[in-house]
Order: C-alpha cells, then sequence, then structure tokens
C-alpha cells in the first residue's frame, strides 16, 4: 500500500483538518506516486499552485510496520527533489507573506533558503527529525528559525535539555524535542515544559510527530505568540493547553493507517 505523505506536506495536511487555510510548496515528480499525492491534496483543498513539476521519480520512503510502529526502510531521497530543489522567486516569495507560518524541513533542500523565508516577517518553523548532531549545521539553520522541532528519543533527559538550550542559545526562540513514547519537552529560554503522550494502542505511528508539530505550533502562535502581557500563571496554562491538544491530536493520528489516510494499492 502506498499512503501520501511527508514531513512539510503532512503538516499542510493536518493545519487544514485544524481548520485553517493551509498550501504546500514542494517538488512533483510524474510518476504514479506523484499523481496520487496531487489528487489527494487537490481533494483536500489544499494550494499547490506554487508547485514545481518535473519528470522522474516522486519522492517516497519504504515505511514497515512492526507492531504499530513505523520503522522506516529505506527512501530515494526526495526523488527529483533532490536534483531540482526549490529556488524561491519573488512572486514565491510575495505568496509565502501572506501566510502566517511557513514550516520545512530536513528533508526539504531548503536551507539555504532560510534566511530569505525568515526575512518575510512570518513565524519560520523547522522540523530537524533526527538530523542536529552536525553542530556548525544546526547553527546555521537555529540563527534563522523561530521554532526547532528536534527528535530526541535516544537521548537522556538531561542530554534532551542541553540539546535544547544550545539550540536556543543558537537563535531559536522556541525549541520543541519530541521523544517517541517517552515525554515531550519545550523550552522557551527560561523554562523546560514537559508532557506525556497519550497511552494507546497505535495502529500506524506515521504522521504522529508532524501532527504534534502541526497542533502545537498554530496554537501556539494563536494563544501565546502575540500576546506578550501574558502573566506567568497564564502563560503556563497556555502553554500545557498547547501540548495537551497536539499530544490529543498525535494519539488520533496513531489510530489511522498512514500519516492521514488516503492509502492506494501500489500496481
Amino acid at each position: 500500500m502506498m499512503y501520501p505523505g511527508g514531513q512539510a506536506l503532512n503538516f499542510s495536511v493536518y493545519t487544514k483538518m485544524l481548520g485553517f487555510n493551509s498550501a504546500f510548496l514542494g517538488v512533483f515528480g510524474n510518476d504514479a506516486i506523484a499523481n496520487h499525492n496531487i489528487n489527494v491534496l487537490k481533494e483536500l483543498s489544499i494550494d499547490i499552485s506554487h508547485c514545481r513539476f518535473y519528470d522522474g521519480e516522486n519522492g517516497y520512503a519504504v515505511v514497515d510496520l512492526i507492531d504499530g510502529e513505523r520503522v522506516f526502510i529505506t527512501s530515494n531521497k526526495g526523488g527529483v527533489l533532490k536534483s531540482n530543489p526549490i529556488n524561491l522567486s519573488q512572486e514565491d516569495l510575495n505568496y509565502l507573506s501572506n501566510f502566517d507560518i511557513i514550516h520545512t524541513s530536513n528533508n526539504s533542500y531548503m536551507d539555504s533558503q532560510l534566511e530569505t523565508l525568515a526575512s518575510l516577517g512570518s513565524v519560520l518553523s523547522y522540523d530537524f527529525s533526527t538530523a542536529w548532531k552536525d553542530d556548525l549545521q544546526t547553527a546555521n539553520i537555529c540563527k534563522h528559525i523561530n521554532f526547532g522541532f528536534m527528535s530526541c528519543a535516544e537521548l537522556s533527559v538531561q542530554e534532551v535539555k542541553n540539546q535544547m538550550e544550545s539550540a536556543h542559545t543558537m537563535g531559536t526562540d522556541i525549541v520543541v524535542a519530541t521523544r517517541g513514547s517517552k515525554n515531550t519537552f519545550v523550552y522557551n529560554g527560561e523554562r523546560f515544559f514537559t508532557s506525556s503522550p497519550r497511552e494507546i494502542q497505535a495502529v500506524d505511528t506515521l504522521g504522529a510527530g508532524d501532527s504534534f508539530i502541526a497542533t502545537f505550533i498554530t496554537s501556539f502562535v494563536q494563544n501565546i505568540w502575540h500576546h506578550e502581557e501574558l502573566h506567568e500563571k497564564e502563560y503556563v496554562k497556555r502553554m500545557n493547553d498547547c501540548l495537551e491538544i497536539a499530544n490529543d491530536m498525535a494519539a488520533k493520528t496513531c489510530m489511522m493507517m498512514g500519516a492521514f489516510g488516503y492509502g492506494t494499492k501500489l500496481v
């Protein structure tokens, strides 16, 4: 079975599910995988008007399921995206400036564009996944982004906190460390917040992290980001609320096949 998805694409779908106007700006090939992804995004009314289309293989990953846990086997590293990374035009930038949040990832080949994206004034979010271990590379990303999401399941709690403090020192306002079935941490430069994921019997964990990210950041931007006048007690309450609804969304995602369904049989 093939399910549509990918970090940034998932983000656009989950924010749409949450009731927001969302769009996807990415690169598609011209094979059956590309066609299915495109058709699903159109069905979900997600704008793809600024996407690029090339002859060749669409990006994909091969995933196995072991007791509900998604295990990545291999991928084609983005397919046509790898050889045709996006070079943002002025038209793209004018378009992107209409969005409150711009989200990208370590697999989007967009690192060289982060400074330009940061200049637009939107909230800029980046999913490192596990690609945060190169200090120089991470520093070059962190200095441009407002939100950084890191997957740190293999680290001890103290190691997680050290990594988060480092990312904040490098320039990122809010650092979030997800840890699979373990507690999630958020660091705002002053204190750490933590919450536990829901205890469920997962059907498929694919997309859980992306749905957590989409829910947390949209809630944070709505309820905290532009509210500098919040007293500490109210800030803590709202932060905990953001984490709780993000955990709820991640749990919901784990109860469906694929990142958000829409599977089709591979021919």
